[in-house]
């Protein structure tokens, strides 16, 4: 089950990616996938930086619990803004809901990496709910300058969200300054960056945590993969 539409880009994405990595000569060998896209989910971010009164908890409840009745076994949401809200949501449903926040910081873990960039929306830079996850592991995360998370939320919500191109030189304002904090690595914290590194090339330097989240959905219900693409 995947509850989305938060945003609907990211979880067109998400699905392609999904599809396009489960090994499979014949339709039936893809998973059974059904899709919750409420776009109309009020703005995580906005709730949670008190911009907005509107709670997306409601509308993320209830959407679970259709996904639960529908017959979904296990659900993944491709919003990271929105895990901010994962445990309340947990609590409610009785199948698990995977963690795409800790499951990237555990790749990185995996690979080594020291001083991982963070990348996301202000409510996810805010609530630390990356940071937490990566101090736990041992890494010493940083954030963009403020200057240059304006260019993270201008290409999040003017260009991506907007159904525009990402600029790619507003991300490379962004990597440069995460060169100059010394960061090892970075992690595509926001799944609209996702759709971003979708439409352009970008290095190993970072991991997008929709990837893995669409990695670990694949073997959670027993697909095959085409290849291990988040090591």
């Amino acid at each position: 089950g995947v509850l989305g539409g938060i945003g609907p880009m990211s979880t067109v994405y998400f699905y392609e990616m999904i599809t396009a990595h489960t090994k499979a000569e014949k339709d039936q060998d893809h998973l059974d996938i059904v899709i919750s896209s409420r776009a109309t989910t009020p703005d995580r971010s906005a709730y949670i930086l008190g911009e907005s009164n509107d709670d997306p908890f409601s509308v993320m409840e209830r959407d679970a619990e259709m996904l639960v009745r529908y017959g979904a076994t296990v659900l993944a949401i491709p919003c990271n803004t929105a895990h901010y809200f994962l445990d309340k949501v947990q609590e409610q449903i009785s199948i698990p809901i995977l963690h795409m926040v800790r499951e990237a910081c555990q790749v990185l873990a995996s690979r080594g990496c020291r001083y991982p960039g963070v990348l996301g929306t202000d409510g996810t830079i805010q609530t630390g709910i990356y940071q937490k996850e990566l101090i736990a592991l041992g890494m010493e995360p940083r954030v963009p300058s403020p200057e240059a998370q304006k260019k993270v939320m201008s290409l999040i919500y003017d260009d991506i969200k907007a159904g525009k191109a990402g600029d790619p030189e507003k991300f490379a304002v962004v990597h440069q300054d995460l060169e100059e904090q010394g960061c090892d690595c970075a992690i595509l914290a926001c799944t609209e960056l996702s759709v971003f590194s979708s439409q352009h090339h970008l290095s190993p330097f970072y991991l997008d945590a929709m990837a893995v989240l669409a990695e670990r959905s694949i073997q959670a219900c027993h697909g095959r993969l085409q290849h291990i693409f988040t090591k």
